[in-house]
């Protein structure tokens, strides 16, 4: 299991680099927000990098794919959370394209496949129904009414359920609400009839939205996988989700890193450079140490979802679990390196630390994965 880039993938994270920070940078962030854009994305930009195959990097070659796995994604997702870049790559391209993937029948890929590749059809996972990450209590239902489910109930912090043209609804056809059997999931139209959305004004600018369901009809040809064991399909699609947002938290961390490194070089307080102290060498040092173990992390996971699937779960926990602490304490010295002035608007150092604090609830927190990690392990 490689821990180091290869050629193909140290040209790709290259080319990642240099087209999200001069077209997706920081500032192109900060005018989505002050615009009110109803998207929240550059649908331009958005195109630009599927053109350039993103959107199609974990996909086999036979529905249109790169097929350059999953660690490629990974380089990609690190770079766009250095920019903070606005784009359905995670909830379409890694988690939807993921649930297609994993759960869909042939005909589903055939038809599905392409169009997530090209950037003419993007996703949403609707699976919170709570402020905390329970995949397992779901109370939403799906009823099979002669050859249809009629989906009631309601999500939240739906990421681009706003603006994704279809969504993956986690629902109950079956047992009870904390039960994993007895899980499907449904493909659903977000312009069906019954279905309400309301896009929510996230602190870090992130794309979401709270999704309501009365009395949709859904045709049973729309069901990924199996009825009732829709489980089998979505902790792995959680695991592959858990790993990419781990990804895109190195990249806000790193970017953090060395916004603050060039700042303590450069900032002077009593005559000297403040960089110079030795405390903040220490904390510099010690963030350094964090970044470094988190990046073998990180690496062993994004490389295990490929050539070993049967251990991701572990790895998945174990990364996201170590990410959330990283990114935690990279932004908040960062934020405090900064000063007072780290905490205003004018400053995009503030960006990563409403970032951090939106991505660390993504797909759990550092709580429920030690949790899950000691319960893999048999504790």
């Amino acid at each position: 299991m490689a821990l180091v880039l290869n050629e193909e993938q140290r040209s790709l994270q290259d080319t990642a680099k240099d087209f999200l920070s001069k077209q997706a940078s920081i500032a192109s962030l900060r005018k989505l927000r002050d615009e009110h854009d109803p998207i929240g994305y550059d649908p331009d930009i958005w195109k630009q990098m599927t053109e350039m195959g993103w959107a199609s990097v974990i996909l086999p070659e036979a529905y249109g794919g790169l097929e350059f796995g999953f660690l490629g994604l990974g380089v990609v997702l690190e770079e766009s959370g250095r920019t903070l870049t606005a784009s359905p790559l995670f909830a379409s391209a890694v988690v939807g394209a993921s649930a297609v993937l994993l759960g869909g029948s042939e005909q589903q890929k055939q038809a599905l496949l392409p169009e997530i590749a090209s950037g003419d059809l993007t996703l949403a996972l609707a699976l919170e129904e709570s402020h905390h990450h329970k995949p397992k209590h779901i109370q939403t239902t799906a009823k099979m009414q002669s050859n249809n489910f009629v989906l009631n109930g309601s999500k939240v912090f739906v990421l681009d359920g706003h603006s994704a043209d279809k969504l993956i609804v986690v629902a109950r056809s079956n047992g009870a609400a904390s039960d994993s059997a007895g899980l499907t999931l449904l493909l659903v139209d977000r312009n069906s009839k019954g279905i309400s959305c309301h896009r929510t004004i996230m602190a870090d600018s992130r794309n979401a939205a709270n999704i309501i369901f009365e009395n949709v009809i859904v045709p049973s040809r729309d069901i990924l996988g199996a009825v009732d064991e829709g489980w089998s399909v979505l902790e792995p699609v959680l695991d592959r989700g858990r790993v990419a947002i781990a990804a895109e938290m190195m990249g806000c961390a790193l970017e953090a890193f060395e916004r603050t490194v060039v700042y303590l070089k450069d900032r002077e307080q009593f005559g000297v450079k403040i960089g110079s102290f030795q405390a903040l060498q220490h904390r510099a040092a010690h963030m350094q140490s964090e970044l470094e173990l988190c990046r073998s992390v990180l690496m062993q996971a994004l490389s295990t979802v490929d050539d070993a699937p049967e251990q991701l779960p572990l790895l998945a926990s174990l990364a996201k679990a170590r990410l959330n602490t990283l990114v935690k304490l990279v932004t908040n010295e960062a934020v405090q390196m900064h000063g007072g002035i780290g905490v205003t608007d004018d400053l995009e150092i503030g960006f990563f630390l409403k970032r951090a604090r939106v991505a660390m609830q993504v797909f759990g927190d550092t709580g429920f994965h030690k949790d899950r990690y000691a319960a893999l392990c048999g504790y």
